[in-house]
């Protein structure tokens, strides 16, 4: 096998020969193609894991070798929470039904190879503008693949965010997470049993569907792209649901010693990685192995990423017992081989060898790099945009009437209502779901629990565009805010890191730089990083999108019947604003008011007190779990008259509200409608008597809280002393933002 095939397989010139010197000779074909696909950055790592370092749970559990399918942290002392998010970003690009479709079931099987029941989907997702005809196609189709995989599986999607820009043109962001909940003390590993175990295949046939899929997902998106269809895997929702209940039930008997899902790289992840986490081998023989088509090469079964699948060992002596227990769920299982103690990944062609390969060469001797990295040049020239000053400062105010401006706010598909995509979800399935999409964040009641989850998918490309290390902390709050706004005391975090080629210096010090930002938030909000997925190569031809890390955050509700809502309740209710930062900046740099009214995305973006915001969070779950408020909602797109116009709307009710606090009074009434400062959230309390408590109580956590107004009437009213910014009729404002996706829409040839 010569250096021209390993350098198609993703292979550069030094690993190759890094390859043949493990081995003392020249590597199989199917040899060559295991070492491809586990040494690219998709699976090994190689340039982001130095940098995931800085997340100190990620590197201790790397350190320890306890790195599992997904993370897990305690609901309470008998349960514990599972979740993971993960990326399908170039499959979507090219197929987007089967790409955003088995990226679900890709998740969802990391969850119930932990031995959790998954209980909840949640997805962020990126497209370019609708005025394109090929990214209505992808929204479409990506939607509906989402919609297919969960519903029929079983699984509620509660929550995400979709966000629109021209940077995603051509390269869709597909990020899917799920949340599930399981046992503590049967928590599944995914470490090989010891030796002489057999080792058990379970689930669907093997299929050519997928092979080399993890390699393309570790090059940019070119003009070639559309023939890489077939490393696009296909799904089927109604096995999986088959696999779930199977897998749990198997592992429920006590006889599997070890387990996970086949993803990226297929056989070839399972078999080396369930090995070196256990510091032993195992010996299988491919032919023992179901597959579609009898033709398939070993070459072809250990790399395919046929949906679906497991591979498992069990207790000498019960592996009867445990394919058993899949026949019986009309599923293959069947034994392939055995551990072995011999440190080797051995595979077999009806007995005769074709691969002999050390497990952790496959996995710990992964080539690691420290790439360079430089900032872009741009970032100077974008920062040096000052919102605040003059003449810039004028020169942003509105060019249409307040009113003009939110409505034109209202109708960007970045803050229009997600409806048209969340109908074609079943959020409710399961019957968990206290909340339904809209809300801040969603709200699962977990059954045989007194305590419940609230969790929420968050990111902001445009600010980390700006300013990855500051765009990447306001993903991390926000996210943190969405959650403590239900109730919920955010506990932690998995992440997507969806960034362009780090091999490009100025890739890589964005990369780098949101790590950074992401480390400290989350170190100082005690949220940990305890699972993720990294997406590098997300460019075209056309250019790099946005550097886009996206944020999903779980939090631990005591009482999930006094969950808080965003929607103003009922008229009469005095509306507050929380403030937890001394100074409300403009908060105008990267924000959609620029770029929607003036077309612009420059500036820096809003300011950042980790302090200020933990504080905020815990005063809201100490206001919300006293019953206090009537609703919550933070202030972020399109700033405070935004967040008000969606009160109203959620409710049906309007509102007039007064803008006077006097730390505004320098404000320009573009930055004080639709300016982005973070820590801030509008709250509703049933008296203005229960106001002069809150206040009490903000005051403690170093808090403001500003009397905005009334609920009530048919519009939203916003004055500020005597002048009349806002006079909008709210039935007609929830025509334009509950249209305005639908309306682009209408345009897709079918």
């Amino acid at each position: 096998m010569n250096l021209q095939a390993a350098l198609e397989m993703g292979l550069n010139e030094a690993e190759y020969e890094k390859v043949v010197g493990i081995l003392n000779r020249t590597p199989t074909l199917t040899e060559l193609g295991m070492f491809g696909v586990m040494w690219s950055e998709h699976c090994g790592y190689k340039y982001s894991r130095p940098v995931l370092s800085l997340f100190k749970n990620y590197k201790e559990a790397q350190e320890s070798g306890a790195l599992e399918n997904a993370g897990v942290i305690p609901l309470d002392d008998e349960l514990g929470i599972v979740f993971k998010m993960e990326s399908h970003n170039h499959p979507s690009a090219v197929e987007p039904f089967q790409g955003a479709a088995t990226g679900v079931g890709g998740i969802l099987r990391d969850i119930f190879t932990m031995g959790a029941r998954p209980v909840a989907n949640l997805n962020s997702l990126r497209f370019g503008p609708l005025s394109d005809v090929r990214n209505r196609y992808l929204l479409e189709h990506a939607v509906a693949g989402i919609a297919h995989y969960g519903n029929c599986v079983g699984v509620p999607t509660v929550a995400g965010e979709v966000v629109f820009n021209p940077c995603y043109n051509g390269n869709p962001l597909v990020n899917a997470m799920a949340v599930g909940v399981v046992e503590r003390k049967h928590v599944a590993s995914a470490a090989a049993g010891p030796a002489g175990s057999p080792v058990i295949y379970v689930g669907s046939a093997t299929g050519k569907d997928g092979i080399h899929g993890a390699t393309f997902a570790s090059v940019e998106l070119g003009p070639d792209s559309e023939s890489k269809r077939p490393n696009v895997q296909m799904g089927d929702p109604f096995t999986e649901k088959l696999l779930i209940e199977a897998t749990l039930e198997a592992l429920a008997t006590g006889y599997i010693s070890g387990i996970q899902d086949m993803g990226a790289a297929g056989l070839t992840c399972s078999t080396c990685e369930m090995a070196a986490k256990a510091g032993l081998g195992m010996d299988v023989d491919i032919r023992k192995v179901p597959l579609r088509e009898q033709d398939m090469t070993p070459y072809e079964i250990m790399l395919s990423e046929s949906q679906e699948r497991m591979l498992c060992t069990a207790i000498p002596g019960h592996e009867a017992d445990v394919i058993s227990v899949f026949h019986k769920w009309g599923l293959h299982a069947a034994v392939i081989g055995k551990v072995t103690d011999d440190g080797l990944v051995r595979i077999r062609d009806l007995g005769q060898v074709v691969a002999e390969v050390p497990a952790r060469s496959l996995t710990d001797e992964c080539p690691t790099y420290y790439l360079e990295a430089s900032q872009p040049a741009y970032i100077d020239e974008i920062q040096a945009f000052d919102t605040n000053a003059l003449p810039s400062s004028e020169a942003l105010e509105c060019p249409l009437t307040p009113t003009q401006c939110l409505e034109r706010l209202l109708d960007s598909p970045n803050i229009a209502s997600k409806r048209w995509i969340t109908e074609q979800y079943d959020s409710m399935v399961q019957t968990q779901t206290v909340h339904l999409p809209g809300a801040d964040a969603a709200v699962l009641q977990i059954r045989g629990a007194q305590r419940g989850i609230a969790m929420k998918v968050d990111g902001n490309g445009r600010y980390c565009y700006l300013d990855p290390f500051t765009g990447a902390q306001i993903a991390v709050i926000e996210a943190a805010r969405n959650v403590a706004c239900t109730g919920a005391r955010p506990a932690a975090v998995t992440d997507n890191l969806n960034f362009a080629n780090p091999e490009k210096p100025t890739g890589f010090w964005q990369f780098r730089r949101a790590v950074e930002g992401i480390a400290q938030a989350t170190e100082v909000l005690g949220t940990p990083v305890v699972s993720g997925n990294v997406s590098f190569y997300n460019e075209t031809p056309n250019g790099p999108i946005y550097p886009t890390p996206t944020i999903g955050m779980v939090g631990i509700i005591d009482d999930p019947s006094r969950s808080c809502g965003a929607a103003f309740a009922e008229e009469g209710d005095t509306i507050v604003l929380l403030q937890a930062y001394d100074h409300v900046e403009h908060g105008l740099g990267g924000s959609e008011y620029l770029s929607v009214i003036h077309e612009i995305e420059a500036g820096r973006p809003p300011q950042v007190d980790l302090q200020a915001e933990r504080r905020l969070q815990e005063f809201l779950v100490q206001a919300i779990g006293k019953g206090m408020l009537a609703s919550c909602h933070d202030v972020s797109d399109g700033g405070i008259a935004v967040t008000l116009a969606e009160c109203c709307m959620l409710g049906g009710v309007g509102a007039l509200v007064l803008m006077n606090p006097s730390s505004w009074e320098e404000h320009t009434t573009a930055s004080l409608l639709f300016g982005e400062a973070q820590g801030r959230v509008v709250v509703t309390l049933k008296s203005e008597e229960a106001f002069e408590q809150l206040k009490e109580m903000a005051a403690e956590q170093q808090i403001t809280a500003h009397w905005l107004g009334t609920v009530g009437g048919e519009f939203l009213r916003i004055a500020s002393g005597t002048n009349d910014l806002i006079s909008a009729d709210i039935t007609a404002m929830a025509q334009i933002w509950q249209d305005a996706i639908p309306r682009r829409m209408a345009a897709v040839a079918h």
